[in-house]
């Protein structure tokens, strides 16, 4: 059963060292404890206009700081599979994302997100940046930034439209031979998504299809795969995924744009092992 989130803020009223001690106080929850929080990001100090997550416990506090601790055992507990990096390219990394990974932390905690991830375990260690997003259930080529420069110039080509991003899915039923456009709005915003089939299996009654997007609208490739009657094998919120069914089976597969740091035209594969196929048939 899902824990109650408790959040606790606290007025610093003079000089202290000492987060941890002056939260367990209010909290009555450990120290190990908080510090355990702290690492997975559920504790953040305010000092004038600006509030951050803190990690050091011995961090210094100033009167008229206030330190906020947001705190969910449930939530702190969430595991998720290690990504792996794929690419090192200095200033910015390819990582394969594996599903259930975030894209994005909360106020609750940010150990499950993939630049967290990376910030602990890339060599040299680096900060890292959330360039674009792949579905919490998604998996495949996430692009990480790793200097400001670099991050803003690779998040340009997202907006323009010259980065191009391949995926593959498991799509329910015989999709078409032929190629398809699908052009229909989501939410309410222009969205673009070509689809070849790549394979069908007759007895899934499934097909695996490459999709290239032009827009990047959330949720995009499982909208318009649903809307032609194929929704993604897994998917919950668009086709008829259950609590039963396999993980969503949609995966980014290709990334090709201009290195903003070689001015040359990359092209980033995913290992095959990572890309979705279909699922073995029961034996007769």
């Amino acid at each position: 059963m899902m824990a109650d989130k408790t959040e606790y803020h606290i007025d610093i009223t003079e000089h202290s060292t000492d987060a941890i001690g002056l939260l367990a106080q209010a909290s009555g929850l450990g120290k190990q404890v908080l510090k355990d929080a702290m690492q997975k990001g559920a504790i953040w100090h305010s000092h004038g206009k600006q509030t951050n997550r803190i990690r050091r416990a011995k961090k210094p506090l100033q009167s008229g700081d206030k330190l906020h601790l947001y705190f969910n055992q449930y939530i702190l507990d969430e595991q998720v599979a290690p990504a792996e990096l794929l690419f090192d390219q200095g200033e910015y990394s390819i990582w394969y994302k594996p599903y259930g990974m975030r894209c994005q932390g909360s106020k609750w905690s940010d150990h499950t997100t993939i630049n967290r991830y990376a910030e602990l375990h890339i060599q040299p260690q680096r900060n890292a940046f959330i360039i674009h997003r792949l579905d919490r259930a998604a998996t495949g080529l996430l692009i990480l930034g790793h200097s400001k420069k670099t991050t803003a110039a690779i998040a340009k080509l997202f907006e323009t439209s010259e980065f191009e991003k391949h995926y593959q899915v498991i799509v329910e039923g015989e999709f078409s031979s032929q190629p398809i456009s699908i052009d229909s709005p989501v939410d309410n915003k222009p969205a673009l998504s070509h689809a070849t089939r790549l394979a069908y299996h007759p007895a899934l009654n499934q097909s695996k299809v490459q999709v290239k997007i032009d827009t990047g609208r959330k949720h995009q490739i499982r909208i318009h795969m649903a809307s032609l009657g194929h929704p993604v094998v897994g998917d919950r919120l668009h086709g008829n995924g259950n609590d039963h069914s396999p993980d969503l089976a949609l995966t980014s597969c290709v990334f090709r744009f201009t290195c903003p740091l070689s001015n040359s035209v990359k092209t980033f594969e995913l290992p095959e092992h990572y890309r979705p196929a279909f699922a073995a048939t029961k034996s007769t």
